[in-house]
């Protein structure tokens, strides 16, 4: 009684952090215009016109967004979309030919994971991969797969432990009863008093979105 509950997840927070550690122009610049980034892959993968981009393709666009953030093969694709292998191979290929540059980097990432047997996060924890290098492919592919991802994943973790901790210590010196009660991949649940919903709203969105500078 007297509370509401306060959800608040970042947007896309995974693919920014692709385009930051890729430094592709063309996710950068779809970043910084506040462009719908499903939509715009849509249109650079199916090569439509933005107006012709339905809930479909825009669906389809977003398997193909994450499945390349998730290191998945044009047969994962393929299956993930309900599609023949050959065509998700098109559209991997298309998507790599559209942002050259987030190939270059995910490659790069295999190449120092095979040396080093870890990569860092944006703050520079290490995620080890003992198995990359593996002679058994399917437990190699696994490993890659997660190397892949885990610039990204393990950096929007960075991202929200630190707002997270920000937003703490803003309720506790504003002596505020709002409590931060879960925390759910890349957003944060409170349990607000009604009467702070508006004050706590603000540190939230500030904390979170000032949390770490990205490109």
């Amino acid at each position: 009684e007297g509370y509401k509950l306060i959800s608040a997840d970042y947007s896309q927070i995974e693919l920014r952090i692709l385009a930051h550690f890729s430094g592709e122009p063309g996710l950068l610049e779809a970043f910084a215009r506040g462009e719908d980034i499903h939509k715009r892959t849509a249109v650079e993968v199916f090569g439509v016109k933005p107006e012709e981009v339905n809930e479909e393709l825009r669906r389809k666009a977003k398997v193909i967004n994450f499945g390349v953030l998730y290191g998945m093969s044009d047969f994962g694709l393929a299956q993930e979309l309900g599609i023949d292998q050959k065509e998700a191979k098109k559209y991997i290929e298309q998507y790599f030919l559209r942002y050259p540059r987030v190939k270059e980097f995910l490659e790069e990432v295999l190449v120092e994971a095979r040396k080093k047997l870890y990569i860092k996060t944006i703050l520079g924890r290490r995620c080890y991969f003992p198995d990359i290098n593996s002679e058994n492919q399917v437990v190699r592919k696994s490993a890659e797969r997660e190397a892949i991802n885990a610039p990204m994943q393990g950096s929007a973790a960075d991202i929200i432990k630190l707002a997270m901790i920000r937003i703490d210590q803003k309720l506790r010196e504003k002596n505020l009863k709002t409590k931060m009660i879960l925390q759910v991949h890349d957003e944060l649940v409170f349990e607000a008093k009604i009467e702070e919903i508006e004050i706590v709203s603000e540190i939230i969105r500030n904390e979170m979105e000032n949390a770490y500078t990205l490109k």
